[in-house]
């Protein structure tokens, strides 16, 4: 009697178990075996079951996926140009301001007005320079959108198709056309420095790859964003002023020397394609104290600009205000480990930093 109550608590167990086994798979079942100490007939074995519900697989949020878009784009669309491009709309645009009323809403408008259509410019020039960069990117720069697979290819391309013509359809519904120039210049330039295609891709040449830096900006940027203001918003004639002379001035040396600094970091990348910079021709010890003395020329133009000022006020804080960013320059100089990716890094976003200060005591020049 007691083998055929263990028979049959053999197969009924044998059953219910094999029933479990055809659950859905999206189940965990944890089973918790029971030990009776008896030996007597009745069967000493009992199974909890106790199931968790879990997905079979994991769907991102959507609002994951709109965050982690956005994360891309930040990076994609460097922040720290967006920066400064917008720094250099509000100096070169205070530049026309006469009296104090011309600094009203509808200069906050220009401004606005100048800036969105530029920094869309601004994100399509990086990604036509990432996609013809791949490459490169994987050794130079494999933090970026699209070298770490952040954003697929075709993505990106997308991502500059529809914000180049986005820019050119503002600058056309806004009407001004020293902004309208802007885009279809500066796209025309980095155009030309990126794209893989015979007579262009001037990167590959130190001497056109400085021009671009320098014809954008040093005279397309500050100009058009002064004349946008000057004769679109306060409705004045074209005027040249010293003071947007010496921007141009200032911006020229401070651009050639970017121009220059921004190649430091990338030359083993840019050996193994080809990409002839001045860093790979002189080396990168040579180039970064040639970086140094055009960006310590550009505060002695400012300095200039700011001592020969009619306004006692304007010669003291913009003529100390730079030359405490050319110690400032000097004495970080004088600490960067050339060998060292993470140090040449920290001292490019530097001259980017002083570069933001330098926009607010051009602004003061009168």
């Amino acid at each position: 009697y007691c083998a055929s109550k263990a028979s049959q608590c053999k197969r009924k167990t044998q059953i219910e178990y094999n029933g479990l086994r055809f659950q859905q798979p999206s189940l965990n079942h944890h089973y918790k075996c029971i030990e009776g100490r008896t030996t007597y007939q009745e069967c000493n074995k009992k199974y909890v079951v106790k199931a968790v519900s879990k997905s079979s697989f994991d769907v991102e949020p959507p609002t994951n996926s709109i965050k982690n878009l956005l994360a891309a784009l930040y990076k994609f669309s460097y922040p720290y140009v967006i920066i400064g491009i917008t720094l250099c709309a509000i100096s070169s645009s205070l530049l026309a301001v006469e009296k104090l009323s011309d600094i009203s809403p509808s200069f906050f408008i220009g401004v606005l007005q100048a800036v969105v259509p530029q920094l869309f410019v601004e994100i399509y020039a990086s990604a036509v320079n990432q996609v013809f960069d791949f490459e490169i990117d994987k050794i130079n720069k494999p933090h970026l959108p699209l070298a770490s697979g952040q954003l697929s290819f075709t993505t990106v391309v997308i991502i500059a198709a529809s914000i180049l013509t986005l820019s050119f359809l503002l600058s056309w519904i806004i009407g001004s056309w020293p902004l309208i120039w802007n885009a279809i210049l500066i796209a025309l330039i980095w155009t030309a420095y990126s794209i893989n295609v015979p007579l262009l891709r001037w990167k590959r040449h130190p001497l056109l790859a400085a021009m671009c830096m320098v014809s954008s900006w040093g005279f397309v940027l500050p100009i058009t964003f002064f004349l946008h203001m000057q004769t679109f918003v306060l409705k004045r004639p074209i005027v040249i002023p010293r003071s947007l002379m010496f921007m141009v001035l200032f911006l020229n040396f401070y651009s050639v020397g970017m121009a220059l600094a921004k190649d430091i970091p990338d030359v083993e990348g840019d050996k193994a394609y080809g990409i002839d910079t001045f860093s790979v021709r002189l080396g990168q010890k040579r180039v970064f104290w040639i970086c140094i003395s055009l960006f310590e020329m550009a505060f002695g133009v400012a300095i200039l600009a700011g001592v020969t000022s009619s306004y006692l006020w304007i010669k003291i804080v913009t003529g100390m205000g730079n030359v405490v960013l050319a110690l400032v320059l000097w004495y970080q100089a004088k600490s960067i480990d050339l060998s060292n990716k993470a140090s040449i890094g920290s001292f490019y976003m530097l001259i980017w930093k002083l570069l933001y200060t330098a926009f607010f005591f051009m602004a003061l020049i009168r």
